[in-house]
């Protein structure tokens, strides 16, 4: 908004200084910059974080394979996981001592978090391993993906908005030190002599 009432600096005022001008077509600029370039900057940063978490998707996906774990008993309470991708979806999984067979045939045992609210003996649950056995995190997604390049898309547009925004402030400031020094030189010359009669011009 400040940028609009800016613009009539641009009309001929023999007051107006030459910084007004500066600083009238540093709102432009910086208005432009907002409309124009901060839109293509965000789907342009959405488009390709996109296409990179999709690429891990599908690598993911092959990589992850989902099998049949069977419980053999309840072990406890779940420990706090930092992972934040895994985390809110292992909150109400329990953990148990399961039995599993590897995309490689071999036959594997250990403490693992279940779907399962009350696990029982003999139960089955899905697990995701690597070809190995080894117990994985589920994979990304397509549409979780998608929410994290749009987000990714809507912080960059932020952070590009907030830059130029913070680029004009600076420049405006430097600008308003220097007509204050020119002001402070002026009357450094004209002070002396302020309200004495026959004195100036």
């Amino acid at each position: 908004m400040r940028a609009i009432v800016g613009l009539w600096r641009w009309r001929y005022n023999p007051l107006r200084r030459g910084t007004d001008l500066v600083e009238a077509w540093l709102a432009l600029a910086a208005l432009l910059l907002i409309v124009v370039g901060v839109p293509v900057v965000g789907v342009c940063t959405a488009s390709l974080s996109r296409d990179a978490l999709l690429a891990s998707v599908q690598q993911q996906h092959e990589d992850r394979h989902a099998i049949t774990g069977t419980v053999l008993r309840k072990v406890g309470s779940s420990p706090i996981d930092p992972d934040p991708e895994t985390s809110s979806a292992r909150d109400a999984h329990s953990r148990v001592l399961a039995r599993w067979k590897a995309p490689d045939h071999t036959d594997h045992y250990g403490v693992v978090l279940s779907d399962l609210k009350s696990p029982d003996p003999g139960d089955h649950f899905r697990l995701w391993t690597d070809e190995h056995g080894r117990v994985v995190g589920r994979p990304l997604d397509g549409a979780t993906a998608t929410t994290h390049a749009v987000l990714a898309g809507f912080g960059v547009a932020a952070a590009s908005v907030g830059l130029i925004e913070g680029g004009r402030r600076l420049i405006l400031w430097r600008i308003v030190r220097g007509r204050h020094a020119r002001l402070d030189r002026a009357w450094e010359k004209a002070g002396p002599d302020w309200g004495r009669t026959g004195t100036g011009s």
